[in-house]
């Protein structure tokens, strides 16, 4: 054996020493890649009822969200209807109330005048 053999040699247990310690991380990252495949489709198969959940919640909201319409729709009829009344009666009373008050004022001073 010669010096050229023995370089090729030690160079060639280099390179299978050097594929050795570059196939380990290789290899760790294959496992790791497994494991995020696992990871995702365990999350993939929760996320599925928790969506179908949200569905659920969301549709009830829009039923009551409808309800408060109606009770807001109402609500605003009666306050409409409250002040047409306050309207009717202001004028119904008011108008008599101060037709006296200025016959009030009309004798007061009638009478301070005849003193």
């Amino acid at each position: 054996m010669n010096i050229g053999d023995i370089a090729a040699l030690i160079a060639a247990i280099a390179f299978a020493v050097l594929a050795l310690a570059a196939a380990v991380p290789l290899l760790k990252l294959g496992r790791t890649v497994d494991e995020l495949s696992n990871s995702v489709k365990e999350l993939t198969e929760g996320v599925e009822p928790l969506l179908s959940g949200l569905n659920e919640t969301i549709t009830e909201t829009n039923k009551q969200l409808v309800k408060l319409d109606n009770i807001t729709t109402n609500v605003e009829e009666v306050s409409l209807n409250i002040a047409s009344l306050s309207a009717v009666f202001t004028q119904a009373v008011g108008g008599p109330l101060m037709k006296l008050a200025g016959l009030g004022v009309s004798l007061s001073k009638l009478l301070k005048g005849k003193k």
